[in-house]
């Protein structure tokens, strides 16, 4: 499982270092990269195995509802497989690097089954949005229902 946040830089040619705790991870089952998309202003990043059981789940999904294609067309679409080099780096492509606004600092963070890849300010936004957002009801009740 993918947690914890840490600051980062990425390079002016695309390439990040991978952290070891999410390097372990990626190895456990003989993977030697990720498959990164887009998603929510960020990057979501996969080892190869829980990319794959994403692809089935994605492809279960009814194909008759316009938002659920326009999902996969964008999803699968931007898709990209970075594997990690020599100094266990990994190469962000020049389109996915722009739709994240990724330029010199970085976040990664840890959720679960795979990794996000912010760019810092960014992620400072996003932070202060959930700050907001748990002053909703609706929110708090549903943290509250987690005991916490």
């Amino acid at each position: 499982m993918f947690r914890g946040s840490s600051n980062h830089t990425i390079d002016p040619k695309g390439r990040l270092i991978i952290p070891s705790r999410f390097r372990d991870r990626i190895k456990s089952n003989g993977g030697n990269g990720v498959m990164v998309t887009v998603m929510d202003s960020c990057l979501f990043a996969f080892p190869f195995d829980a990319w794959y059981e994403l692809e089935d789940r994605i492809m279960s999904l009814p194909t008759t509802n316009a938002y659920m294609r326009r999902f996969r067309r964008v999803f699968i679409g931007e898709a990209s497989e970075c594997k990690c080099d020599k100094q266990d780096r990994i190469l962000i492509p020049p389109t996915l690097r722009e739709y994240a606004k990724l330029e010199k600092e970085i976040v990664l963070v840890g959720a679960l089954k795979h990794f996000e890849i912010w760019s810092k300010a960014l992620w400072n936004a996003e932070k202060t949005e959930l700050e907001d957002d748990l002053l909703r009801e609706e929110l708090s009740t549903e943290i509250d229902n987690l005991g916490l």
